[in-house]
């Protein structure tokens, strides 16, 4: 499971995401657009529909990718942990992995019932090379620490449920969203940042230009 705003999808993301699919042997990921993110202002974001729709004209190529609408069908601000335990519940025979960047997983002690999130999922953390001082492995917060213990053998985190923490070195593509939204408003060019399906829609549907 990936979880984000994608407002919009770019090519960090999808790389990211393949290198840690491959890492793990993952056998589906499954990206989750978000329809009402607690941490971000409404204005912040453009229209549920069309970040789902850009979502799935990134990953179409992909086999091993695919989409859920299930934050954006249920009513209200989209919670984590009521998407891990909708997917618990409705695959309680598979290893779940929830997948999410170090600059989410830093924040993470301010969401919703934070720590009962590992009671649904094991989670993979993706971190970048060479950034973070100390590296994010070493920053545990610390309400989880009396929850946790290191486990040599399988080199991750494990939490009194069970479930695994693991970090995950991946290459490093200096993208965010946030830049691809300011060069779009200022009429500069995005190829190479996004998929060019999503960059003609983008184009189409006038997305992230400033109103005048």
């Amino acid at each position: 499971m990936f979880g984000g705003t994608f407002n919009p999808i770019h090519l960090g993301h999808l790389r990211g995401v393949e290198e840690v699919r491959g890492a793990f042997g993952l056998e589906e990921v499954v990206f989750i657009p978000a329809a009402i993110p607690p941490h971000k202002a409404a204005g912040e974001v453009v229209e549920a529909r069309h970040r789902l729709e850009m979502v799935k004209l990134a990953i179409r190529a992909n086999p091993y990718f695919s989409i859920s609408s299930v934050e954006l069908d249920r009513p209200g601000k989209s919670y984590s942990i009521d998407t891990l335990r909708y997917f618990q519940e409705r695959n309680q025979n598979a290893s779940l992995f929830f997948i999410l960047g170090g600059d989410a997983f830093v924040e993470i002690e301010t969401w919703k019932d934070f720590q009962g999130l590992f009671s649904f999922s094991n989670f993979i953390v993706m971190e970048l090379p060479g950034f973070g001082s100390p590296p994010l492995r070493a920053q545990l917060p610390e309400a989880f620490v009396t929850a946790f213990r290191y486990d040599q053998a399988v080199k991750a985190w494990v939490h009194a449920s069970g479930r695994t923490l693991h970090f995950q070195e991946i290459g490093f593509l200096d993208i965010s969203s946030t830049r691809v939204r300011e060069l779009i408003e200022r009429g500069r060019s995005v190829k190479y940042l996004i998929p060019n399906e999503v960059e003609a829609y983008v184009k189409q549907h006038g997305l992230y230009r400033k109103k005048r």
